[in-house]
Formats: structure tokens, sequence, C-alpha cells
């Protein structure tokens, strides 16, 4: 599943999604991670209240699953979680391969119920009403 990164050093989460001069992208999954790309952005980032400035770090991570940012405003985190994004608020600044890490460990194991959704973005869910009929 690919995983998005508000940073703006390439190294860490530290910066809000608004505000990012980059987006780091990273496919991860129980085996290992990947680095995808990164997204750069131009132009008065911290201008408040123009909401015009996201819509092109939404289409940036229009398939990724999961979102980390330093800090995401209200509509912000709205539209994000629209596209069926998980939006996750780190409190310091964190090292984006140590998220990896993390992450992998816990997709190597059981990982939790909104974590397997977000797993699931992307593949077409399928349910056989079928096998699940009593035929009497």
């Amino acid at each position: 599943m690919k995983i998005a990164f508000a940073t703006q050093d390439l190294k860490r989460v530290d910066a809000h999604f608004g505000w990012a001069k980059n987006i780091a992208i990273y496919e991860v999954s129980p085996e290992g991670h990947q680095f995808i790309e990164a997204i750069q952005f131009d132009g008065d980032l911290q201008e408040d209240g123009n909401e015009d400035k996201l819509l092109p770090k939404l289409d940036a991570i229009a398939d990724c699953a999961i979102l980390y940012v330093a800090a995401i405003g209200g509509s912000g985190a709205a539209r994000v979680v629209a596209k069926n994004i998980h939006p996750i608020k780190v409190s310091q600044p964190e090292d984006i391969v140590e998220i990896l890490g993390k992450l992998q460990a816990v997709l190597k194991g059981t990982p939790p119920p909104w974590l397997r959704k977000a797993m699931m973005k992307g593949q077409e869910r399928s349910f056989d009403f079928e096998d699940e009929v009593e035929h009497v």
C-alpha cells in the first residue's frame, strides 16, 4: 500500500499538509518498503484560506492509503478523508524510515481494523452472497 508523508526535508514528517514543500510517497508491505517518488510544491504555501493550494497535493496522494502530517487543517483533513485516505498526525517531527519500520512490523502481525481498511484501498471488494445462503 502507498503511504504519503508531508515533509520539508524528505527525511522526517515535519510539515503541515497545506504548507508542505514536499510529499514523499513510499510503498510498504510486511516484507519491506520502497521509495516511490517525492513531489515538490512551490508558491505561497502558507497562504491561509487558499483552498486551491490543496488540489495538487490531493491529486498527488490520491492513490495513497495513509497520509502522515505534522498538522492539517479541518477542511484539509475532511478532503483527505473524503478520498479514503487515513490522515495521521505526529506530535513532533518523526523519521520517515522509522515510521515505515513500525508500520511494516504492524503489517506482519494483526493490523488494527482501521489499517486493514486502509490496506484495502484500490482493491475491489467482492462478496458472493450465494456462498452465504443456506439452501433448505
